[in-house]
């Protein structure tokens, strides 16, 4: 099986974002299958081609994979006009490639929403099977922020969705909310899997050099937040606790934001304004450095803003590598992940909005280490139990071969 996979903002290990496309698709290529992987250049993201951009794109192959990147760069920091026109762009060259390629599956996976319209094209003009991976549920998300709040744009975006939802034969949810949200959809249910984000245990369980920044002593608590520091974040949550414990004159608790985002300048603003040097900034840096300093870390920030949409519609990538690592969990926010925090006792749940509770649960943890260690060890035990990366890649593979059987069939 041919597939010609797109996915905007694909990066291997070598990049400092998420690495589920890329896993997927080694997963096919051990299956014997071939990937063609579309993307842009994504300002965290690596794709392992360093040959000069031809007509605005470059084509190579990386670990196995064919890879096609157009010359579309792509960060959190860019305004929502420009972020609009990548987007759209993107769609345009991937919906061209859709007629000179030779693929037997489209596989499209979001962010953007727009990612779903080469597939769109590749059903009804080429008549070709189209699986969509659902990671955000949009517009849902940016109307409940109010990110977007024009109702053309809205009814566009909702139109698009609606498309993308009915062309695909199957489609993908990360997390129990978004599943439901395609089944509001009219999607019917058996048509709709859940494969949430997964563990990478061969890179958080190797032998790594732990590290920390040199503002953190080896004594101090060390709880890490590892991502994109974006409105959806609410990273005003952790200056708002870093106050909290300055006034508790805990000064043997830092928090590390590490990663970027339009936000960041903001934050590092505020944090010294109010004299915040409990709070520590780094850039981002890739999968196996991320792993040495989680090697280092006692506690993992899982940080979301206050929108209800978020408690079941997200299915962060920080969560699991947090696991994955055996790094306890400190979440802020109700939902699926809050549950199962819980429920296999592996960190900590405090609600939103509640600098106290959040400065609690961290004085809590410093007081207690070896309790601190074992909520570690749980969580390791989930991400190997139920988040395996091979395990769900495989589940995947497995789910994409029969569809393919059954309509090459005619079933």
């Amino acid at each position: 099986m041919r597939v010609l996979y797109f996915h905007q903002h694909f990066s291997t290990p070598r990049g400092s974002s998420g690495i589920r496309s890329y896993e997927m698709a080694r997963r096919l290529l051990a299956r014997g299958h071939q990937v063609t992987m579309v993307c842009g250049s994504y300002g965290g993201g690596q794709t392992g081609l360093t040959d000069p951009f031809v007509d605005g794109r470059r084509a190579g192959k990386t670990d196995g994979i064919d890879i096609i990147e157009f010359d579309l760069s792509y960060s959190n920091s860019d305004s929502f006009l420009k972020r609009t026109a990548t987007f759209l762009k993107f769609a345009v060259r991937s919906v061209g490639l859709v007629f000179v390629e030779q693929y037997d599956l489209v596989f499209a996976t979001t962010t953007p929403l727009t990612a779903g319209l080469p597939g769109i094209v590749a059903r009804w003009l080429r008549g070709k099977p189209f699986v969509f991976e659902v990671r955000d549920l949009w517009p849902e998300l940016p109307r409940a922020m109010g990110v977007i709040r024009n109702p053309m744009v809205l009814w566009a975006m909702s139109l698009v969705e609606w498309a993308s939802y009915r062309s695909a034969q199957r489609l993908i949810g990360l997390s129990p909310g978004i599943v439901a949200g395609i089944a509001r959809r009219g999607v019917p249910t058996e048509k709709v899997i859940m494969v949430p984000n997964g563990c990478d245990l061969d890179i958080f369980g190797a032998r790594v050099e732990p590290w920390r920044p040199a503002q953190v002593a080896e004594s101090d608590l060390l709880a890490v937040f590892a991502g994109t520091h974006g409105m959806a974040n609410g990273l005003d949550a952790v200056l708002d606790a870093a106050a909290e414990l300055k006034q508790r004159k805990r000064h043997d608790i830092k928090l590390l934001l590490i990663g970027q985002g339009k936000l960041k300048p903001a934050l590092k603003a505020r944090a010294a304004r109010a004299g915040l040097d409990n709070v520590v900034f780094h850039e981002p840096v890739d999968k196996v450095r991320l792993a040495g300093l989680m090697a280092a870390t006692d506690l993992g920030l899982q940080v979301l803003a206050d929108v209800p949409a978020f408690y079941y519609g997200t299915s962060p990538n920080k969560f699991f590598d947090y696991i994955a690592a055996g790094v306890p969990v400190l979440n802020n926010y109700p939902g699926w992940l809050a549950e199962l925090i819980r429920q296999h006792r592996c960190g900590y749940a405090v609600p939103p909005g509640n600098p106290a509770a959040f400065a609690d649960a961290l004085e809590h943890a410093a007081a207690d280490r070896e309790a601190l260690k074992l909520m570690g060890a749980r969580g390791r035990e989930l991400a190997q139990g139920e988040f395996s990366r091979q395990m769900l890649a495989d589940r995947w593979v497995d789910w994409l071969e029969a569809l393919y059987s059954s309509l090459q069939s005619g079933r």
